[in-house]
């Protein structure tokens, strides 16, 4: 009997896996099949390239329509530019160097993109700082974080810099090639026909109206975008406002480090931008800051913020603070909800915005391009409208695991760090800053996920519950009590209310299973080719 039972369950389980591997062999042959199809129609229609020349459209004004030349903007210009030769023309609403207090810390992730764009070079002659990770700051204690370097060349880490002097490099960059122009103008509105976006029409220095046409319409207008509403369902949300200063001629406790204070009742971030000036943005929770013109915002600075900060950087943040330099930006952040739109595009914080606290916008606004790139690197035409959209509706898949993972990251670790009268939320403050003051893999893997390293959905929900238990373990050692055990339950589903919304915000479907949403496999069929072929010559440069 005993023999019966083990011969049905080997049959068994000898159907179930006959049944697997044909499911999985039909899988792959119907993803051939489909990319085999896909490949034969784009012969047909002659848009894949067959060498490395110059890919034209026969019809618009040029190839690609660039609103705006911000990070995204100027870095996506000289990408499509120099790679595939195509005629871009980017229109700026102010093309003077910009003077923000935001986008100027690139994390190593994002550097490794510059070097994979050709654009490494912008970061050198603007004075730039090397950064090589953070120091955490909470009630007198302090813990350094570095970056996991390691197995990258020497030249790898993050930098820090002032915004427009970065950007200007770019725009610099873009438009020393002949098939790039740059303009000064403001765009009002874009040109759709029966459903597809022809170009746009603008407004030039000068005031004079017109209009220009492209197969593509890129949108990088920032995140104060006029035009993302046409082409996207923009759910934007305040939570706080960065109050900026430059502290002058001081050195920061730990060299080449960014500084982040756990201060009441939010962050405090300090870094430097040149070889004199470090960067101080004040995090004020809410959408309202104190006055600035009649003393307020001063007052605030010095009473409530000023005894949080490190001992080392008081007398000049006290001077930067009568200096009366101080300037105030709201922090916007925003998930991705596309309308799929023949003819155009978003990118950049036009198209997605997370809280600027760990510094990955530029990390996603570059990876976003380097998919773009090689999405487009193969279509020699850009004229097939539907066709093109099929393909770019790919981006907004291809994009999600990493951008997502970034964007979670910031909007989770600004909930963790900001304080809050809920001893629940005070445990899970706690246990981050002990749980990341362990080192090693404790502080290795949340790091990565920071940096871009690593940017990975599953090791940051790993991480960022591994510090909630974490945190559950200190409540009930040495001896657990009835409060203490509900305070762990309670950090436990308050941990789960802070990443959950986030994540569902973002798409879990393309967040985690990204090759089980149908665009995934639209992309054209070198496109793939073409990325294992510079991942490769990154590895070699490496």
């Amino acid at each position: 009997m005993v023999v019966d039972q083990y011969l049905l369950a080997w049959i068994f389980a000898s159907v179930i896996a006959l049944i697997a591997m044909y499911g999985t062999v039909a899988t792959r042959r119907s993803n051939n099949n489909r990319r085999a199809s896909l490949e034969e129609e784009e012969r047909s229609r002659g848009c894949l390239m067959v060498s490395d020349a110059e890919c034209r459209s026969a019809d618009g004004d040029v190839d690609v329509i660039i609103v705006g030349a911000g990070v995204a903007g100027s870095a996506l210009a000289h990408t499509l530019g120099k790679v595939d030769g195509r005629q871009v023309r980017v229109i700026e609403r102010d093309l003077t160097e910009p003077d923000r207090i935001v986008g100027e810390l690139l994390q190593p992730g994002g550097y490794l993109k510059l070097i994979e764009l050709g654009l490494e070079d912008c970061v050198e002659e603007i004075d730039a700082q090397r950064v090589f990770g953070y120091a955490l700051f909470k009630d007198g204690k302090n813990t350094r974080l570095s970056y996991p370097l390691e197995k990258f060349h020497s030249d790898v880490s993050g930098r820090s810099f002032h915004n427009g002097r970065f950007i200007q490099r770019m725009r610099d960059k873009a438009a020393t090639l002949p098939n790039v122009q740059l303009e000064q103008g403001t765009v009002t509105s874009l040109l759709e026909e029966k459903g597809t976006i022809k170009g746009v029409q603008y407004k030039t220095k000068t005031g004079q109206e017109m209009t220009a046409y492209a197969p593509l319409t890129i949108v990088c207008d920032g995140c104060f975008s006029n035009l993302r509403r046409s082409l996207c369902d923009p759910k934007v949300d305040v939570p706080s406002c960065f109050v900026g200063l430059i502290l002058e001629n001081c050195d920061l406790p730990h060299a080449n480090h960014g500084h982040v204070i756990l201060a009441d009742p939010s962050p405090i971030l300090f870094y430097q931008i040149s070889s004199t000036e470090v960067r101080c943005l004040v995090d004020v929770p809410g959408q309202k800051v104190p006055s600035i013109s009649n003393g307020e915002m001063a007052k605030y600075l010095k009473t409530v913020v000023a005894p949080q900060i490190p001992p080392q950087i008081y007398d000049a943040f006290v001077a930067a603070v009568d200096k009366g330099n101080i300037r105030t930006m709201p922090n916007r952040s925003m998930p991705a909800a596309p309308y799929p739109t023949p003819g155009a595009l978003l990118m950049g914080d036009a198209f997605n915005m997370r809280h600027p606290l760990t510094g990955g916008g530029m990390t996603v606004a570059l990876s976003d391009i380097v998919v773009l790139r090689d999405l487009l690197r193969p279509l020699c035409t850009l004229n097939d409208a539907p066709t093109l959209s099929k393909y770019l509706e790919s981006f907004y898949t291809l994009r999600k695991p990493v951008a997502s993972t970034i964007n979670t990251l910031a909007g989770a670790l600004y909930k963790v760090f900001s304080s809050s009268p809920d001893q629940a939320r005070k445990e899970m403050r706690q246990a981050c800053f002990d749980y990341l003051s362990l080192g090693g893999v404790f502080s290795m893997g949340p790091v990565s996920l920071l940096s871009g390293l690593n940017p990975r959905p599953l090791s940051l929900v790993t991480h960022f519950f591994a510090v909630a238990v974490y945190g559950v373990g200190r409540l009930l050692l040495p001896f657990p009590s009835p409060k203490r055990l509900w305070i762990g339950a309670r950090l436990i589903s308050s941990a789960s209310g802070i990443i959950f919304p986030i994540i569902k915000a973002e798409g879990v479907r393309q967040m985690f299973f990204p090759a089980t949403v149908p665009a995934y496999y639209r992309t054209p069929v070198s496109s793939e080719k073409m990325r294992k072929k510079d991942d490769g010559r990154i590895a070699d440069d490496m």
